[in-house]
Order: structure tokens, then C-alpha cells, then sequence
């Protein structure tokens, strides 16, 4: 073109290089090829024309947010003619509707955070691992703590729901392996927390939460309710973790695991490979975070119980064996998510692990056949309709012995051999042991026999 200005038409296009009528193309009409063509019209009817104004775009407007697949089943049910083939078109309008003329949508605005700033907890179900110990489903939680900019987690098995008791040993447990403390810490609205307590307890834990940030100087922030993705730098890690442990399992082989603690370990590796990858950005925010005050606080509830006759206390509607030599005594109990700290006076006296209740109207129970065996050898009988038997028995086998004595000998002789074999795992400190041979006798056909199994 800029050629044709000092030469014709035949002359221009030579210079151009390209064919003569090709210039005489060009000077009719300079438009390129691809924008001469004309737009393809519809090459079958529309088969939407007669129900897109009347009726689908109503709908659209009385409810925006209706799914596509809901508007096609309605508009088919008032019009049966109508065939199911055109999903595909009725989603390609529906959704230029909604781009040209349909109601605003939520902005997520990306959020940047300094570091030493904030830090996030909360707690996320981990059903769908199916997590086995010793061959029983683990009914438990995570519960993970992170910092927004170096991407640092601490995470921990929660054996109960949300509860502030494990919030607070778990993110204690969180900045005292960090080494600081960030300026914020944000949760969720705790409401798991609070759940089935009444005004006072609720403002109790309320103010012992405030407490704990005033310990560790950090400004207690929360999101709206029902709103995630306002604590999307910790809502986002869950379903990471969650697949990272599932990834873990898998090339385990195996989902059971011997113990509690080995289930622990397993996460604690996890989240220990994560950190590492991200170890430069963790120690630059490290630098950034506050000190940690010269002491942890209080991460437990308080409470006091007698011991009745019964041989134990109930606690949150579950029922704990103690020592007979406690009965009468009041024992001050610090509450832990997984355990129970029992003291008398300011001396400590046993662990218990936390038991729960099975359902909101039956009670629980946590037994240990060590407290009551000497009472049961001077009481057998009172095996046989004992509230809590089968919470009694330490392994199977000793359950399994029991139901294979009253089929055979009844239930006097049952239950007094039944005491005998808890008193000689106890006095010769080999319940696993005994158990083994317990099973082995069965499988044979054989009831076992106090004689040869004290030899």
C-alpha cells in the first residue's frame, strides 16, 4: 500500500511481490480475508425460542442461583416435546445471560500477609482416612495450626470434637515448637466449642480464650460464620494435608496402626517433610515472630470429683475406675483433650485416659480391672451383671474366655475363673502374655485351666 502511492496499481503489486489481480482486489476493498466473512446463522431451529423469554428467563430472575440442570428438568416437565439433547445449548445461554445481565457475583480479594503477622488454627474432619488402631476405626480430628506467609503447620490428633481444652494445648504446643509468637491469631467462631453449654460456661470459656491471648500477647481475630473462605489460608492447607496423609497411607500399604502414638508419629512426619520444604521462608518469618512469655498457661480444665463406693467418679457423664484406697477422697482433675490428670491435694496419683460418651443418652465408661481385681476376687460374682463388664475385660480373650465358661460350666464357676485369670495377669504382670495362651486354648476347644496356666 505505501508503494501504490508512486506507482500504479500493476506496478505496486509487483513490488509487493504478489499476483496483479491480487492488487486490484485490494483496491476495491482492503478488508482481509478473515474479515470479509459473514457471521453463520442457525442452521436448524432454535429450540428454545418459544420458552427462552417466556419462561426461562423469569426463572433465571426469581432464582439466580438455580442450577442449569433443575431449569432443563422443569421446562421438560411443562413441555415434554422438549428433548434432553439440549442441555448443551440451554448451559451456553444460560450461562451468557449471567455474563451479560445476571446479578453481580462474589470477589475473592487476595490478601497479603507480612510476615510474623498471622497465624491460623482450626480444626478439620479426617473420617475419610480411615484410620485403624489395633484394628479399631479412630473416630478423631486434626487439629492444624498455620502461619499465613512461610506456610509453617503443627498439626495434632483430637480425640474429642472442638473444644477449647484442645485448642489451647494444641496451639501452645504449635508456638513453643515455632519458637514465637505471631501479632494475630485467627479461628473460626468456635460455636463447636461452646456447644450444649449454657450462658455461663459459654462466657467462662469465653474469657479463658481471652486470657490465653493475653498470655501470648496476640490480637484474637475470627471470621464470620458460615463464611470459609475468609480463613482460606488455613481452609486450603486442609484438603493438602488430608491428601498428603492419604498419598502417606497409601504408600504404607496399610491404614492400621499398633498404637496411638504410632498414628501421631505417622502425622508428625508428615507435617515435619512440609516444613522442611518450606524451611527459608519459615526462617525468615521466624525472625519476624515475637518471643514466647517465660511460661505455657493453662491448657486443661479443672475440675474436682469424689470417689464414691463405687470404686471411681463420673466426669462428663462418663464413669472412671480409681483406686479403692481413694474412696471418700476429693481429687482435683486437670481435663486434657486425651487424658486426665488426677491429683490429691498437690499430689499427683494417676493418668486416665479421656473416655466419651457412645451416644447423648447412655453414658460411657473407662476401666481398669487393676483397681478392682482385688474387690472381684473377694466379690466374683459380681462379674456376671456388673454395669461396665465388658469395659473390664483388658484384651478379648479375656472377654471371649468369659462367654465360653458360662456356656460350659455356668455362670458361678464362669465368673469366679473369669477373676482369677484378671487377678494372675495382674499380679504376674502378663496380660499380654496370658492373653496369647487364653486364645490358643480356645481355638482348640479347651477352657482354660487355672493350674498348669499359673505354672
Amino acid at each position: 500500500m505505501s508503494t501504490r502511492h508512486t506507482h500504479d496499481t500493476a506496478a505496486a503489486a509487483a513490488k509487493a511481490g504478489f499476483w496483479t489481480a491480487t492488487g486490484y482486489r485490494i483496491e476495491c476493498d482492503p478488508r482481509l480475508p478473515s474479515q470479509k466473512k459473514t457471521p453463520r446463522g442457525r442452521r436448524r431451529p432454535d429450540p428454545l425460542a418459544d420458552v427462552w423469554d417466556a419462561e426461562i428467563v423469569p426463572i433465571l430472575k426469581s432464582a439466580p442461583g438455580l442450577r442449569v440442570i433443575a431449569i432443563l428438568a422443569e421446562i421438560r416437565r411443562r413441555h415434554p416435546e422438549i428433548g434432553p439433547n439440549i442441555r448443551r445449548t440451554l448451559e451456553r445461554r444460560i450461562r451468557m445471560w449471567r455474563a451479560l445481565v445476571g446479578p453481580e457475583q462474589e470477589v475473592m480479594f487476595r490478601q497479603e500477609h507480612p510476615p510474623g503477622r498471622l497465624g491460623l488454627s482450626d480444626f478439620t474432619d479426617t473420617s475419610v482416612l480411615g484410620i485403624l488402631i489395633a484394628g479399631v476405626v479412630l473416630e478423631h480430628r486434626l487439629y492444624h495450626f498455620r502461619l499465613a506467609f512461610s506456610g509453617f503447620a503443627h498439626a495434632h490428633v483430637v480425640l474429642g470434637g472442638e473444644s477449647f481444652v484442645a485448642l489451647a494445648e494444641d496451639l501452645q504446643n504449635a508456638v513453643w515448637a515455632l519458637g514465637g509468637v505471631p501479632q494475630e491469631h485467627r479461628s473460626d467462631s468456635l460455636s463447636a466449642a461452646f456447644r450444649n453449654l449454657d450462658a455461663d460456661d459459654q462466657e467462662d470459656l469465653t474469657q479463658r480464650y481471652q486470657g490465653l491471648m493475653r498470655h501470648y500477647a496476640m490480637t484474637p481475630t475470627r471470621n464470620n460464620p458460615g463464611v470459609a473462605h475468609e480463613n482460606g489460608s488455613i481452609e486450603s492447607p486442609h484438603g493438602h494435608l488430608k491428601k498428603a496423609l492419604e498419598d502417606a497411607l497409601l504408600l504404607r500399604g496399610s491404614r492400621d496402626f499398633d498404637t496411638l502414638d504410632a498414628y501421631r508419629r505417622f502425622v508428625d512426619e508428615i507435617v515435619g517433610r512440609q516444613n522442611a520444604n518450606n524451611r527459608k521462608r519459615v526462617e525468615l518469618e521466624r525472625a519476624a515472630l515475637a518471643p514466647l512469655p517465660k511460661r505455657r498457661t493453662a491448657d486443661f480444665e479443672e475440675k474436682t470429683v469424689t470417689v464414691t463406693s463405687s470404686g471411681g467418679f463420673t466426669l462428663r457423664r462418663v464413669f472412671y475406675t480409681a483406686p479403692s484406697r481413694l474412696i471418700g477422697h476429693c481429687l482435683r482433675v486437670h481435663l486434657y483433650d486425651d487424658r486426665l490428670d488426677c491429683f490429691l491435694g498437690s499430689t499427683p496419683m494417676m493418668n486416665l485416659r479421656r473416655g466419651r460418651q457412645p451416644s447423648p443418652d447412655k453414658g460411657g465408661h473407662v476401666v481398669d480391672y487393676r483397681h478392682l481385681i482385688h474387690a472381684l476376687r473377694k466379690k466374683p460374682m459380681a462379674l456376671l451383671n456388673l454395669v461396665y463388664r465388658d469395659q473390664l475385660f483388658p484384651r478379648p480373650a479375656y472377654a471371649r474366655a468369659f462367654e465360653a465358661l458360662r456356656a460350659e460350666v455356668g455362670d458361678r464357676r464362669a465368673c469366679k475363673v473369669t477373676v482369677e485369670l484378671l487377678a494372675l495377669a495382674h499380679d504376674r504382670a502378663c496380660e499380654a502374655e496370658l492373653a496369647q495362651v487364653i486364645d490358643a486354648d480356645l481355638d482348640t476347644g479347651r477352657l482354660p485351666d487355672m493350674a498348669p496356666l499359673r505354672e
